[in-house]
């Protein structure tokens, strides 16, 4: 039983669950705003040529269906998308591609130091080469 809460502690405690909450909540504001603003801005924009209140209903066999609560959902959605693709996404990705620029410079030439390290590499590995090249056609030693 302890070992199960350890396990949901561990879990609800992880940087991206919490990230996770964050945004959903952070969502359903943003949301919100967006559906206040299509009510006080959009509806009325919409009602201005004709002058009518936004509340289309169908009725076909006694059944009601609420057109303008739909549209009203699409705008709501259109905003919301737009919103965060132009103001979240875009952004994100600028950033992202000036990251990947940024991480891979153009290579420098090598310092002196790192140019003679090569040499001296280069050289030990010559004599390795050598050596075990000569050590094979002689027997081994024995001490």
């Amino acid at each position: 039983m302890l070992k199960t809460l350890q396990g949901f502690k561990d879990f609800i405690l992880r940087g991206n669950v919490i990230d996770l909450a964050v945004g959903i909540v952070i969502g359903a504001a943003f949301t919100a705003l967006v559906t206040a603003f299509t009510k006080a801005f959009i509806e009325p924009l919409i009602k201005l040529p004709g002058g009518k209140e936004l509340s289309g209903v169908w009725i076909l066999r006694n059944q009601s269906f609420q057109w303008a609560a739909f549209l009203n959902a699409i705008i709501t959605f259109i905003l919301t998308a737009a919103v965060l693709y132009f103001f979240v996404v875009m952004p994100m990705n600028r950033l992202a591609r000036r990251r990947k620029e940024g991480e891979e410079p153009e290579p420098e030439a090598p310092s002196e130091e790192v140019r003679l390290l090569t040499e001296i590499r280069d050289a030990l590995k010559a004599q390795s080469g050598a050596a075990r090249s000569g050590q094979a056609d002689q027997p081994p030693a024995t001490g």
